[in-house]
């Protein structure tokens, strides 16, 4: 019963587990500390926005601003940085930017009901135009020795932000099984008008699910930003696309209700993974695209079956509720 319950992220895994043979067979020097190292470091960022979208999905909604969020509060950091916030403060700082701009999208899809799609996609348009209007395209410079790597130095920096994308994952994970609060977002992503009857205030969720997305953005813009001695003015660009494949790749319903964040770590690791292993089995990297636009087909068609079954599932012969 319970491998049912999580087939569509065991799916994902063997995929996964598929291509890791592949390349295991055709490449081996791609299992190398170091190649093992850049990879973790290089999708920690998205995995942590990928979070975020997670919760969002979940409810039932969907938010590709992100990647224009991201950039925003990466530049932030920088600024703040260069304006002599000590490297501690840069962090509460940067989530406080990054949940106001959450918190623009929670109002108006939580509170004044308009969808988020319109909504976020109006967001992202905006964030971006007005970062690019700002910066007149510049990059953030001269910015203090110890903002890279937050001073740690390259391999504690890169331990550093593996161990923040893990703990934010294993900690939502736990909230989600354990909280009241995650079980709410099941609820409201199942059915909005039920939670609402059982006492649940669904735009509460929604506008709180949007500010946490908002806020997990801006931690993974400021990972992402200390790893470079600059700051680019186009940062994140294609990353909402990257988190939300991440996330439907994984198993979750992109109708809300159900996933997990088991999944989600599959899916964002089995995309994240397959450009370099393309490039490590000689493979013109041109096939990325293509074969994540396959992967993320046939997840889409997978969780229309699989619901399919389990509407079926539900009904006896007859038609009615089997007991």
């Amino acid at each position: 019963m319970k491998l049912r319950r999580y087939q569509r992220e065991a799916a994902a895994g063997l995929a996964f587990a598929a291509l890791l043979g592949l390349v295991a067979l055709a490449a081996p020097s791609f299992f190398s500390a170091a190649n093992l190292r850049d990879l973790a470091v290089n999708n920690a960022p998205v995995l942590i926005v990928a979070v975020g979208v997670t919760l969002v999905i979940l409810v039932g909604q969907i938010d590709i601003s992100v990647g224009s969020q991201f950039a925003v509060c990466s530049v932030a950091a920088g600024w703040l940085a260069r304006s002599g916030v000590p490297v501690p403060l840069l962090l509460p700082c940067v989530l406080v930017v990054g949940a106001a701009m959450g918190a623009v999208n929670g109002a108006l899809v939580g509170h004044l009901r308009l969808p988020s799609i319109i909504v976020t996609l109006a967001m992202l348009v905006a964030w971006r135009d007005a970062l690019r209007w700002s910066t007149e395209g510049a990059w953030v410079q001269d910015l203090p020795a110890d903002f890279q790597w937050f001073g740690l130095g390259q391999a504690g920096g890169q331990s550093a932000i593996v161990a923040t994308a893990l703990a934010v994952l294993v900690c939502f994970g736990w909230m989600l099984r354990n909280l009241g609060a995650g079980r709410a977002v099941y609820a409201v992503g199942s059915d909005a008008e039920a939670a609402r009857l059982a006492g649940i205030e669904p735009a509460r969720v929604v506008f709180g699910v949007f500010v946490l997305t908002g806020a997990l953005t801006a931690l993974a813009a400021l990972l992402n930003a200390v790893r470079f001695s600059t700051v680019p003015s186009n940062a994140g660009l294609g990353l909402e696309m990257k988190a939300i494949a991440a996330v439907v790749v994984g198993g979750t319903a992109i109708t809300g209700g159900r996933g997990t964040l088991a999944g989600t770590l599959v899916g964002a690791a089995l995309l994240g993974t397959i450009g370099t292993a393309l490039t490590f089995a000689g493979v013109n990297a041109f096939w990325e695209k293509a074969i994540q636009g396959a992967i993320i087909l046939a997840a889409l068609v997978s969780d229309a079956a699989l619901g399919r079954l389990e509407h079926h599932g539900r009904l006896n012969p007859l038609g009615s509720r089997a007991g």
